[in-house]
């Protein structure tokens, strides 16, 4: 029998606020979460998702609203960026922390010019669980099984 935690497709959506679009270079922010996730390991040393299986994408908000909308500088008003890892359930604790400590280096790295300039709220929430629907259509994860 497979193991259904190597069969999920983890999901890492970021929402922005449209003030970051020019100043926050999201291709590349995505690309080094999905290899932060690609390269995540368990306490057995499993790999935490499988390759084939890893999302990450991110979304302007046409419409926002932040804070108390009093502020406003060079830069524009207050920022925010919020990211979701949807997984299902079966992970330890210590993963779900030590993916989530990851990925929010990854974060604070990316944004640290940006963040001693202006104020943004930044938010990762991970969650599990069962979903009551679930199907698929995928012909990625036949590449990776064959290395």
């Amino acid at each position: 029998m497979q193991n259904t935690l190597n069969q999920t497709m983890p999901h890492l959506v970021l929402y922005y606020s449209a003030n970051l679009e020019l100043q926050v270079a999201f291709t590349p922010l995505c690309r080094a979460l999905a290899d932060c996730m690609v390269a995540a390991k368990d306490e057995s040393n499993q790999n935490v998702f499988p390759t084939g299986g890893v999302r990450v994408f991110a979304y302007p908000a046409a419409h926002s609203a932040v804070s108390d909308g009093t502020r406003d500088d060079t830069l524009g008003t207050d920022a925010f960026l919020f990211l979701h890892l949807n997984m299902r359930a079966g992970r330890s604790a210590a993963t779900h922390k030590a993916v989530g400590d990851d990925l929010m280096n990854i974060v604070k790295t990316h944004l640290a010019d940006l963040f001693m300039k202006r104020h943004i709220g930044v938010t990762l929430q991970i969650t599990e669980g069962a979903e009551v629907y679930d199907t698929r259509w995928n012909n990625i994860h036949p590449l990776y099984a064959k290395l």
